[in-house]
């Protein structure tokens, strides 16, 4: 597959979002992030699909504010495994989600199952596969990316 760099890339990175942390207990990543570090906690997540039960930190603020995820699995046996690799995914701002996906998509980037989606704190979401295959080559490279629709003020402060 080749890159057709050609074609004008239809979207920007705008910055890091978010980074997801993961593990068995999140009492032990709490008491780093959150009562020795102060992250403030903003908001907590469950899902039995995506097999999580998070808590959503704030790290600065403003536009430049980063989402710091502290994730368990609901069931530890069940996937997805939100604890492997402890540091889950990388949460990039994005400026046009669906042009970005469409652009990426034709460009041999794998997406994870699941599109387009809310995510946990009400911004539409996706992932970028973590393994490449025949059909996408190119990936994550062993990292899970979460491409997220900035919002406004974001976009504008680019």
């Amino acid at each position: 597959m080749s890159i057709d760099m050609n074609t004008p890339r239809p979207f920007s990175i705008l910055g890091i979002q978010q980074i997801a942390i993961g593990g068995t207990d999140k009492s032990a990543l709490s008491l780093l992030w959150q009562q020795l570090f102060g992250l403030e906690l903003i908001t907590q997540f469950q899902s039995a699909k995506e097999n999580v039960d998070e808590d959503v930190l704030r790290l600065g603020s403003g536009v430049h504010q980063v989402e710091v995820d502290l994730m368990q699995p609901l069931d530890p046996d069940k996937k997805p495994q939100v604890q492997n690799t402890p540091l889950n995914h990388i949460g990039l701002w994005v400026d046009d989600l669906p042009k970005a996906v469409d652009w990426l998509t034709k460009n041999g980037v794998r997406f994870a199952p699941g599109g387009i989606r809310p995510g946990a704190t009400g911004h539409d979401i996706c992932f970028i596969h973590p393994k490449a295959n025949d059909a996408f080559p190119i990936s994550g490279s062993g990292v899970l990316i979460e491409l997220v629709q900035a919002p406004e003020d974001v976009i504008a402060s680019k």
